[in-house]
């Protein structure tokens, strides 16, 4: 097959829809498909390299931090997928490379599908000052995409019942984002652990990815001194971090957390080899690969109840859920570490496994097959393809 996906987002960035379009994208290409990938460049000047292909783009960081709007001119590099005549168009984003990706489905004949990955109505704080005006263009946000699509991919049954309560009325598939998990199996880096002064003779507990208000880590902060041990260690960066070092300052427990910052993707494994147990306070996640990440590592997850965490927790086998900052510290005190913690990091592994690469693949090839069929049965009489200007 010809596969086009489309994203807003693609590497060095690091964030959820990155790293699920880029397994995507590795494992389809294992299977024997080509695969191009469009989404946007980190300036204004477009590129194609390697089958993916920059649209020139402008900052639009007032929207939201670290967000890119493609520019207005017509793009030749848009024309030249379309003349490419992809078999399926899979975006991935709902703004800038929403419409190309719309578009060039069309002039292909091929069916456009799309992952809804962001839970929209968690991050109102950045552009209503009402959670229920939020909510409300959410939703009518929500539909208006998905009635473009032939089929939407929800990575969690948590998407699949927030579509249903927006109103979508395009078919919803369940297909959980794989990841390469062995890449996960790394042993812990004495000379990193001394780097990040972390104790040895007690517990670490791991918060990685972006710090913004909506992942909620101020309550991890705040739970630290309810523990009489432990260490917190946060990895990542975002708009929240001096707000979250003073709140560590004030609390007068600074000297058990550590900020690493952000760091290179492939060094990421390292860290979570330094940690005991994997915490979030987070319930804005559509699936949390990070989670995922982390029960590869054979960490135990601590986590606020959500819908998208209780199928990856057995409690008291691969993690526990809590509810209060109080029972987050009760659970936390209690953790099982170091050679205590063998059978639980075992456990942890296991739960991973459904959501390896090779799974996510395969769910989402057949998915295709099963969607062109369908589109070739239905659109038989079309006229011949051809290369529109737009």
């Amino acid at each position: 097959m010809k596969i086009l996906l489309t994203t807003d987002t693609w590497a060095p960035t690091v964030n959820g829809v990155v790293t699920s379009t880029m397994a995507l994208r590795a494992e389809l290409q294992a299977r024997g498909h080509e695969v191009r990938v469009l989404t946007l460049a980190g300036s204004s000047h477009t590129y194609a390299r390697d089958g993916v292909i920059g649209l020139g783009s402008l900052d639009a960081g007032l929207i939201y931090p670290g967000a890119r709007l493609r520019a207005p001119a017509l793009n030749g590099a848009l024309y030249e997928l379309a003349a490419w005549q992809p078999d399926i168009v899979h975006s991935q984003c709902e703004f800038s490379t929403f419409a190309p990706a719309r578009k060039i489905a069309r002039l292909a004949g091929a069916p456009l599908v799309h992952t809804y990955h962001t839970v929209y109505e968690d991050y109102t704080h950045y552009f209503s000052p009402s959670r229920r005006m939020g909510r409300r263009l959410a939703a009518l946000f929500t539909r208006n995409v998905c009635r473009c699509c032939d089929t939407i991919i929800a990575p969690t049954r948590k998407i699949q019942w927030l579509l249903g309560t927006y109103g979508v009325r395009r078919p919803v598939e369940v297909i959980p984002t794989g990841l390469d998990l062995d890449r996960f199996a790394a042993e812990p880096d004495p000379a990193l652990r001394a780097a990040l002064a972390l104790p040895t003779e007690e517990p670490v507990l791991l918060y990685l990815g972006r710090l913004a208000r909506e992942k909620n880590i101020a309550e991890l902060i705040g739970a630290m001194p309810r523990l009489p041990r432990g260490v917190l260690l946060i990895v990542g960066d975002g708009p929240e971090r001096p707000a979250l070092e003073a709140q560590a300052q004030a609390l007068g427990i600074a000297h058990r957390v550590r900020f690493a910052g952000m760091v290179p993707p492939a060094e990421v494994p390292h860290y979570y080899a330094l940690a005991d147990a994997f915490v979030s306070a987070s319930t804005s996640e559509a699936q949390g690969l990070t989670y995922i990440e982390a029960l590869a590592a054979g960490l135990p997850l601590l986590c606020r109840d959500d819908p998208c965490v209780r199928t990856l927790i057995v409690p008291g086998q691969s993690g526990w859920v809590y509810h209060t900052p109080a029972q987050f510290a009760a659970l936390a005190a209690a953790l099982p570490w170091g050679t205590a913690a063998a059978e639980l990091r075992q456990n942890a592994r296991k739960a991973a496994r459904p959501y390896s690469r090779q799974v996510f693949g395969a769910s989402v090839e057949a998915l295709y097959r099963r969607l062109i069929l369908t589109h070739t049965a239905v659109s038989h009489t079309a006229p011949p393809r051809k290369v529109i200007l737009w």
